[in-house]
């Protein structure tokens, strides 16, 4: 789960990281009231989407209090925002952030992730924030510090200095940072974080001020989080997926045009693979799980049959727990309701394989049943291209 801009920022500030004076604001009045508020020459209006690239897409407006502020957020409240990591369908944006603007001296970077290769959480720092930090990661590595944290001692005192003294020669400056890289750790901890992140953490006069604040919790924590629930926007989700985690499926929307239905996360994957070994694009990542029922496999079906990319559905199911009967029922009862006529490429093997292959044949639907997973998957792509 990603909070918003203000939401993070809120965070840091209940521990004591600076952060420029602003209000969340869900309609122009109230924008308009927050900026006159500030009492300050300049304010940013800075619109509250789940992605980075705002400024360059048209997100952030600067302005004096003698422009027409409420003209503005008129303007941008309601859009979709479109960045490089939203995708061409963009995300609406229903807040803005009002935020006095501050004098910057410098930028810089940090981060807290987690290092899945080593299985350790890492901070992450540079004395050059405000960019992407993948980009510089390719264009400058040797300007990125980073420090692995041993996950039962925890982050030294001596690791956060490391990291402050780094990206500043000032002793005051760097005992500072340190302080924040130990908040921001302790923050991603106790969250339960996939990413922590302030870029860029400016330097204005002689003070350090979190200027833009990511935090994103990893959903499967959030029953220990309870409390973070009411944060959560869903207009920023995607509605496939959140009808897909209501029934307790593994979905992950992907940018081609086969739906897939598997079980099983290894098979899904392999899955995936071939196609794409075939030359195919799978528009989802599916995953029914071993013991499905009708309903969650008729669920699953919907859920692919809704999405307008789809071109062919991909049925690859090795029964185990989840019977291949249990399987055709579901599928057969989804397509008809849906009254779709989209090809079907079903590869099923294991539990109640014969009740499966019957109910499928007897359907009278355009389901074809395949035996090879390899001719299943290359067929699979034939159809998507004389669709």
């Amino acid at each position: 789960m990603n909070l918003h801009e203000y939401q993070a920022k809120a965070i840091l500030a209940k521990r004591g990281v600076p952060i420029p004076r602003g209000t969340a604001c869900f309609d122009p009045l109230e924008a308009l009231i927050a900026a006159r508020n500030l009492k300050t020459d300049r304010v940013a209006l800075k619109a509250q989407v789940h992605s980075g690239g705002r400024g360059k897409a048209g997100g952030v407006a600067v302005l004096s209090l003698s422009d027409d502020i409420r003209e503005r957020a008129t303007s941008m409240l309601g859009m979709r925002l479109i960045t490089n990591q939203t995708g061409p369908e963009g995300k609406p944006v229903s807040a803005l952030l009002v935020e006095e603007v501050v004098p910057i001296d410098h930028e810089f970077y940090l981060g807290v992730v987690l290092n899945r290769t080593t299985g350790r959480v890492t901070i992450m720092a540079s004395a050059e924030g405000g960019m992407d930090i993948e980009t510089l990661a390719k264009q400058s590595p040797e300007k990125i510090v980073t420090v692995q944290v041993h996950p039962l001692l925890g982050l030294a005192p001596f690791q956060a200095r490391r990291v402050g003294y780094a990206l500043s020669d000032a002793k005051d400056i760097a005992e500072e940072i340190a302080k924040i890289v130990t908040v921001l750790y302790q923050i991603f901890v106790d969250y339960d974080c996939n990413l922590v992140e302030i870029n860029p953490l400016i330097l204005t006069g002689k003070k350090l001020m979190a200027l833009d604040t990511k935090i994103s919790i990893d959903d499967h924590s959030m029953f220990r989080h309870r409390e973070l629930e009411s944060l959560r926007d869903r207009t920023q989700e995607d509605p496939m997926e959140l009808a897909a985690r209501k029934d307790g499926l593994s979905y992950v929307r992907l940018d081609g045009n086969i739906g897939c239905i598997v079980n099983g996360a290894g098979l899904a994957m392999a899955t995936l693979d071939l196609i794409a070994l075939h030359g195919g694009a799978p528009a989802n990542f599916l995953d029914v799980g071993g013991g499905a029922s009708e309903s969650v496999v008729f669920d699953a079906t919907t859920i692919l049959l809704d999405d307008p990319r789809v071109k062919v559905v991909f049925i690859n199911i090795f029964g185990g727990i989840l019977r291949c009967d249990v399987l055709a029922r579901g599928v057969i009862s989804a397509v008809r309701r849906k009254g779709v006529t989209l090809p079907i490429i079903a590869r099923i093997e294991g539990t109640s394989i014969e009740e499966g292959r019957q109910l499928f044949e007897q359907s009278g639907l355009p389901i074809q049943l395949i035996e090879s997973l390899d001719e299943a998957a290359r067929l699979v792509v034939e159809k998507t291209k004389s669709s």
